[in-house]
């Protein structure tokens, strides 16, 4: 305990220096980057990470790259999953990872889905896509990709 003025007791805090906030919670952003109109999947998509326990911001529809970088950092979140069905993943994805790359932010990891073929998640991943998820994946399986691999950044 720690004495302050006029003899009050305070409890101590003690606080690391380096590591993750204690308790804090990860923070995932959804985004709809493009001109895609479709976003019952997004939304399916961040009520169940809500649900799970993380916190979570949906940004809406037709987001651009830039919009999508800024509110990350300004969220300080701890991963992106973004929801393309436009056909455009293949410059969106790495427009927002080179947004984020040039704004010299680290260890946010980018996931997805949408309408993406099997074809084009290698050069996805050699991006910088950690995961991405095809129409069809449970909602179990995002969940758990998000706890075993997205912790709170220090």
């Amino acid at each position: 305990m720690v004495t302050g003025a006029k003899g009050a007791k305070k409890k101590s805090v003690e606080r690391k220096a380096k590591g993750a906030r204690p308790g804090r919670k990860v923070r995932i952003l959804v985004g709809k980057p493009g001109l895609d109109g479709h976003d019952r999947g997004a939304k399916i998509i961040a009520r169940a990470l809500r649900d799970a326990g993380f916190e979570v911001i949906y940004t809406g529809l037709h987001q651009t790259p830039e919009m999508i970088a800024n509110a990350a950092i300004q969220e300080d979140v701890d991963g992106i999953g973004l929801s393309i069905l436009s056909g455009a993943h293949n410059h969106l994805f790495p427009k927002v990872i080179g947004l984020l790359k040039e704004k010299r932010v680290k260890g946010i990891k980018i996931f997805g889905g949408g309408i993406i073929p099997d074809r084009d998640i290698p050069t996805l991943e050699k991006a910088g896509v950690d995961k991405i998820f095809t129409p069809g994946a449970p909602l179990e399986e995002i969940i758990e990709y998000v706890k075993k691999n997205i912790k709170p950044r220090k």
